[in-house]
């Protein structure tokens, strides 16, 4: 192999791995026995594996080799999703259980709460002045125990304060943020989003165990009611080897 030598180790092992060869879980040959099987050095092993860890398909840690990623299945998103908040719950669901394609059982929702001041740039989302009160929400999502998403979903303190909505032990709560504000009497109406691709931060990848090299969909979303907003979410944070945006409209 002449050139670049990495990229076809790197193929042929991504090939391997997807067609089910090194299952999620086990570790890949050591080193030197992938550099007699493909007769280059080590060097380009090294490269080859890194360029894996790129892709989020191996991982490695310490000196316990190179191991293959879980790959959990691909969620689709679409604004669609919100109906199952919206709609009456003939089963507990939220629009994450319904993309995830979990059970309630099979959800776990871990949460912290604060009350915080609105600085310029969340007041600017809600469109009120700067040092109103917020609730401030932080969850991360878990379908069946593997952590797939994060949020931070605010609410006005003056719709929540001295509810059940504000009190963490209500969660997680079926209907999510629709239900939440509709035992308020506030309908949601409309609802807005803006999603931009980057690279996770060290946290992001520390909690949703993101491969290195992976990007995420990182959603700005607005609840409005009757032209008010109602609750924030900024933002929300998907791995992006996990999910699919999927937007439709009919002319």
């Amino acid at each position: 192999m002449r050139g670049h030598a990495y990229e076809h180790v790197a193929a042929e092992l991504r090939e391997a791995i997807l067609r089910g060869d090194h299952p999620p879980g086990t570790r890949l040959p050591k080193h030197a026995d992938l550099a007699r099987r493909y007769d280059v050095s080590e060097i380009v092993i090294r490269k080859a594996i890194d360029d894996l860890k790129n892709q989020g398909l191996v991982e490695t840690r310490g000196r316990g080799g190179t191991t293959v990623r879980e790959r959990p299945p691909v969620r689709r998103i679409s604004m669609d999703r919100y109906r199952a908040d919206a709609g009456p719950q003939t089963v507990p669901q939220t629009s994450f259980t319904r993309d995830a394609g979990v059970t309630w059982s099979e959800y776990r929702l871990d949460k912290a709460y604060r009350w915080i001041t609105a600085d310029p740039h969340l007041a600017a989302l809600f469109a009120v002045d700067p040092g109103v009160g917020v609730l401030e929400r932080r969850f991360v999502f878990y379908a069946k125990d593997f952590p797939s998403q994060m949020s931070r979903s605010c609410l006005l303190a003056a719709d929540v304060e001295d509810t059940a909505v504000a009190d963490p032990k209500s969660e997680p709560w079926p209907g999510g943020n629709i239900a939440q504000l509709r035992s308020l009497g506030i309908e949601v109406d409309e609802i807005a989003e803006e999603t931009a691709v980057r690279m996770p931060d060290a946290e992001e990848s520390m909690i949703l165990n993101i491969g290195s090299g992976v990007p995420v969909f990182a959603i700005t979303r607005r609840m409005l009611s009757r032209g008010r907003v109602v609750e924030v979410a900024d933002p929300i944070v998907i791995p992006g080897d996990r999910a699919v945006r999927v937007d439709q409209i009919s002319l």
